[in-house]
């Protein structure tokens, strides 16, 4: 059987939640494809900060004690629904843990020890970074069904998008990346 070619999978893309989506896990969200396959789909959530919860005070309560310096205030992203206690952490692969962090695509990685939680504290840490907990997770099919079914528009990821602080207003910036304004949607899908 022929492999589908790389194209048809979304890995390093963009996923934009459609009004209406049917699941209020993912109203307004926008989740970034680590990885998809034939066999699954792997998210992030980018625009889920976490309701009182830092970087500073998560190391904290797990016992990184470096110092922290410019990342202590960063928002920590609800990543997911599927396994909420676990950290994900998206980077620029300027830095990678040797047989750990994943590649994902045009100079992004993917890290879920503790070690890339040490480096966001000290000089090897990488350019720019987040920390989700938690992932959003598709199985066989199931998230290319979902986009047919208009559940999610796809657009290009970006380093603004990714990395960016202002997460109110990531949804409408990426709808935005494809000429759509958040008002010309609804939640009612018409019929020709």
């Amino acid at each position: 059987m022929n492999q589908p070619a790389d194209t048809e999978f979304l890995s390093g893309r963009l996923l934009i939640a459609m009004p209406g989506i049917g699941d209020p896990r993912f109203e307004r969200s926008v989740v970034f494809l680590c990885a998809h396959d034939e066999e699954h789909a792997i998210g992030l959530a980018i625009n889920r900060p976490l309701d009182g919860l830092t970087l500073e005070s998560l190391f904290e309560k797990i016992g990184v004690d470096r110092p922290i310096r410019r990342v202590a205030d960063e928002a920590v992203l609800m990543g997911g629904p599927v396994e909420r206690e676990r950290g994900f952490v998206l980077h620029t692969d300027d830095y990678l843990c040797d047989g750990v962090s994943m590649p994902v695509k045009d100079g992004l990685a993917l890290t879920t020890t503790k070690d890339v939680l040490q480096a966001l504290t000290g000089e090897a840490a990488p350019r720019r970074a987040f920390l989700a907990l938690g992932y959003a997770g598709w199985g066989p099919g199931q998230l290319e069904r979902e986009v047919r079914e208009s559940a999610w528009l796809v657009c290009d990821a970006d380093e603004t998008l990714l990395f960016g602080d202002d997460h109110d207003h990531k949804w409408a910036q990426a709808l935005e990346k494809l000429g759509i304004s958040p008002a010309m949607l609804s939640v009612e899908g018409g019929r020709a």
